[in-house]
């Protein structure tokens, strides 16, 4: 019987086959499912073919055994019974003996050769050459008794037989039934070349549908994997992203397209920040420069514009303080770094209203009804706080300023001038300001912050013109109801490029009129003051 477990192992190596898979094979994910599918087809068809060789062995050596007892069976009864048989009994020459000895060999794969009371080979049948005569048959031929046999396995010009020698009795010879083993050894190597061939053609389709099955199961973690990689190398962000499917593989291809959709966007805010940045601080920054170059000459200037000049530095660098600190308040994003907790706005509102009183001295009335929220007290005190000094700002006289909170709805009334309808859509974009609002002080950016503060909340901002004049500006958060006005800024809206580019344009002429007017007022100074020292010299 042929060892099915070293075929096996010449089929396939589990050991080999483990490490390849657990090292990963250098042609990526696919040639690993190509691996895996050739792996198990092969592990199969090696366990199939296995037990389907052993059983098909099994059967076809019991079949002949069977055959061959049954022949070996009739021939000791022929000779225990009367009456007695001689070798010339299974001769051609006698009549009798073709049924006996037909009947022996009618298997077709069972020989016949009949020994005389010398050994001597009296006649053959069903064999390839003549069997080979041991002593120890020719001790069966002599023998006196009839029916006794003895096995051997015998190899005759490299023919593999069975043979079985039976003694006739009295000395009379014996017989000698054989069967042919190298048949069925041939049929069953062929049997297991044909299970190898198979086997190894289920291995090379299994590995060819895992290649091609990983190719569709992959592709779109390929494209996903060149898309990072490419942004990996270049930085370029608008790349295209796979996003089908409703698998891992594409819910994994919709966020990393929403990440990169995230930094770009907040690429560009920080582009479009350091832009603007770059813009607003030229003003204060060109009329320090002008103020701090009359500096030398301060002694020549007259106290009037030698005081002028130090409430200008004073009031330049309070704006540059102001703006500073709310470019880092906006860049450095603390919003993360503060915790969520439940806010009373009722009572932040008195909180930020009576600060505002202290630092204004203008009537600020809070109307407002008991109302909790979850966010981040420190940034929605630094919304309304913005709202408030904003109005104050604005507000003419002593008017009075109208801070309401009602159910997540908050909003500043005051009545100032009001806003321009082509405002109303850019008053909470960075460094914007309106051309009534350019020869105050401010930076731009608190209704900025203001628009960040109540997004990140989950709501939105609104700007709207009052009746009679002034206007209204808040936000709403999540729990409460969106503004329905129609000077409202819907969450998460940019500014387009014209309108940073407007916003670019209209800071820039402003940096230039105010170091104009600086350096004018600064000219003025130095004539009045050279003036007195001609007529003296004169």
């Amino acid at each position: 019987m042929v060892n099915v477990s070293r075929i096996s192992l010449r089929l396939l190596s589990p050991l080999g086959l483990s490490r390849a898979l657990r090292q990963g094979p250098s042609g990526g994910l696919r040639v690993r499912f190509a691996v895996a599918f050739a792996g198990v087809a092969a592990l199969v068809a090696v366990l199939v073919g296995g037990l389907g060789y052993d059983s098909a062995a099994s059967m076809i050596r019991r079949d002949r055994t069977n055959d061959f007892n049954a022949s070996l069976n009739s021939l000791k009864s022929s000779v225990q019974g009367p009456p007695s048989l001689t070798p010339e009994d299974f001769l051609p020459s006698k009549g009798n003996s073709n049924d006996l000895r037909d009947s022996l060999i009618q298997s077709g794969d069972i020989g016949l050769q009949v020994l005389g009371p010398q050994a001597q080979v009296m006649y053959t049948v069903n064999t390839n050459e003549a069997l080979p005569v041991s002593s120890e048959d020719k001790t069966y031929a002599a023998m006196r008794t009839a029916g006794h046999s003895h096995n051997v396995l015998e190899v005759t010009k490299g023919d593999h037989y069975r043979v079985v020698t039976v003694s006739l009795g009295g000395g009379r010879g014996a017989v000698q039934l054989s069967q042919l083993l190298s048949d069925t050894d041939q049929l069953l190597q062929a049997l297991l070349h044909r299970i190898a061939e198979l086997a190894g053609a289920v291995v090379l389709l299994a590995g060819a549908a895992g290649w091609w099955l990983a190719g569709r199961i992959t592709r779109r973690l390929v494209r996903l994997t060149s898309a990072a990689e490419h942004v990996a190398s270049t930085g370029q962000l608008d790349v295209d992203v796979p996003r089908r499917g409703t698998d891992e593989i594409g819910r994994l291809g919709r966020a990393f397209d929403d990440m990169l959709g995230r930094l770009a966007r907040s690429k560009d805010d920080q582009r479009r920040l350091v832009q603007d940045a770059g813009h607003e601080l030229r003003t204060p920054l060109t009329s320090l420069r002008t103020n701090i170059a009359a500096l030398p000459r301060m002694d020549q200037l007259p106290p009037d514009s030698r005081d002028g000049l130090l409430d200008d530095l004073a009031t330049e660098t309070r704006e540059l303080t102001v703006l500073v600190n709310e470019l880092v308040e906006l860049a450095a994003d603390r919003r993360e770094a503060e915790e969520p907790t439940e806010v009373d706005l009722n009572a932040l509102a008195e909180r930020v209203a009576d600060l505002a009183r202290r630092r204004t001295g203008r009537e600020i009335l809070v109307v407002a009804r008991p109302f909790v929220v979850t966010g981040r007290p420190q940034a929605l005190q630094r919304a309304l706080t913005n709202l408030v000094e904003n109005a104050a700002k604005f507000a003419t006289g002593d008017t009075q300023i109208l801070l309401t909170v009602d159910a997540g709805r908050v909003a500043v009334l005051d009545r100032g001038p009001g806003i321009d309808e082509a405002d109303l859509d850019r008053v909470f974009n960075r460094f914007y300001r309106a051309t009534k609002a350019r020869s105050l002080p401010g930076s731009g950016l608190g209704l900025s912050i203001v628009r960040e503060v109540a997004e990140s909340h989950g709501g939105r901002v609104f700007a709207h013109n009052r009746p009679g004049g002034g206007a209204e500006i808040g936000f709403t958060l999540r729990s409460g109801p969106t503004d329905p006005g129609p000077g409202g800024t819907p969450p998460g809206k940019t500014t387009t490029k014209a309108t940073a580019k407007a916003n670019a344009k209209a800071s820039t002429k402003a940096s230039t009129k105010a170091g104009a007017k600086v350096r004018a007022r600064v000219g003025r100074m130095m004539r009045a003051t050279r003036r007195p020292s001609n007529r003296t010299k004169g």
